[in-house]
């Protein structure tokens, strides 16, 4: 029996122009609030899913922290 090989694919990984497009995006969709304690400043954007672990760059794996916040979910 010949087994199946899965190769990981790379994530999707957004050019440094449309990457600050979708931080705004994020930003606005998530009302300049950090989602875990709601701090208005300082704000971050992070990915849910870290690109080390085939994270990409769409606004579904990306949310609104602040660097607090930001620290503790790292």
């Amino acid at each position: 029996m010949k087994r199946q090989v899965r190769h990981r694919q790379p994530p999707l990984r957004l050019d440094p122009e449309k990457y600050d497009e979708l931080r705004l995006q994020v930003l606005k969709r998530d009302k300049w609030n950090c989602q875990d304690c709601g701090a208005l400043r300082d704000l971050e954007v992070h990915h849910i899913k870290p690109r080390s672990q085939l994270g990409d760059d769409r606004e579904g794996n990306l949310i609104t922290l602040c660097s607090n916040c930001h620290r503790q979910r790292h």
